[in-house]
């Protein structure tokens, strides 16, 4: 078959497509984010964490973990090697990452509009100090995410670098391993974050607390899927994670490519 002509109507055509889902993706993802960190903390967004609609405990806790579940297997299926390879038969390698967000998106929208309130305090601060102490805390961790994503490659990791590319015909080369900034120090910064931002509140209800709890299994089970497919992808990174801790930053340990971790001020 003879190839087909980048320069044909078509082709052009294929590309703005292309990059205009992508476009529109990423500007979906933005307000999405933003309504997360309201979600969370209870604040602004009209349904939030514990604003959402209250019901028998048991139904509460099925739909609760219904869309925690949903959320992390399209994440945990989605984010594979394996998966990508198939997925890309079926729509442009391109938009791949692109598909990943949007499925992203979707899911957590249907999060927010199904979640089910679970009002019971587990613990509450009185002090006004120590809240707004809490609240700042939990905004610093969502601040963490954001420089995190930068850290790495924000718009690569959101597609749209991808679909740039994609439409100007510029090959989109994989992303080289590179270690900077907190990445010298943690592994996985962007999910110390989310960590911080989904924990650090004043007022812990049971609702909050499976959503922090199921937030945080799903992570510690992804990131080692994740930490595998990146020492397949990489070959310095079984290096680089033998001498940097996961998440938890420790006093000493940096890294600096071909010295001891431990011995680097």
């Amino acid at each position: 078959m003879p190839p087909k002509n980048p320069s044909s109507p078509a082709s052009r055509a294929k590309r703005l497509a292309v990059l205009g889902y992508g476009v529109a993706v990423y500007a979906l993802f933005l307000p999405t984010f933003l309504y997360a960190i309201g979600f969370v903390a209870n604040r602004i967004v009209p349904r939030s964490i514990d604003s959402g609609e209250i019901g028998p405990l048991g139904t509460a806790l099925a739909v609760n973990l219904g869309m925690l579940g949903l959320f992390a297997v399209q994440h945990m299926v989605m984010a594979r090697p394996a998966f990508k390879r198939r997925w890309t038969r079926i729509i442009p390698a391109a938009a791949e990452r692109s598909t990943f967000v949007l499925a992203t998106c979707a899911g957590l929208c249907l999060m927010y509009g199904q979640w089910r309130a679970m009002p019971s305090v587990v613990w509450h601060v009185e002090s006004r100090s120590a809240t707004m102490f809490l609240e700042a805390l939990s905004l610093f961790g969502w601040a963490l995410v954001l420089v995190a994503t930068f850290l790495i490659d924000h718009f690569h990791l959101f597609g749209l670098k991808q679909v740039i590319h994609f439409a100007r015909e510029k090959p989109e080369a994989n992303p080289a391993f590179s270690v900077r900034s907190l990445y010298r120090y943690i592994r996985h910064p962007l999910y110390l974050g989310f960590f911080i931002a989904f924990w650090a509140t004043p007022t812990m209800t049971a609702g909050h607390l499976l959503f922090a709890g199921g937030c945080t299994g799903f992570v510690l089970i992804a990131v080692r899927l994740e930490e595998r497919d990146l020492k397949n992808a990489h070959s310095e990174y079984e290096d680089y994670a033998e001498r940097v801790p996961m998440i938890v930053p420790r006093p000493g340990r940096r890294y600096a490519a071909g010295v001891e971790a431990s011995t680097v001020k």
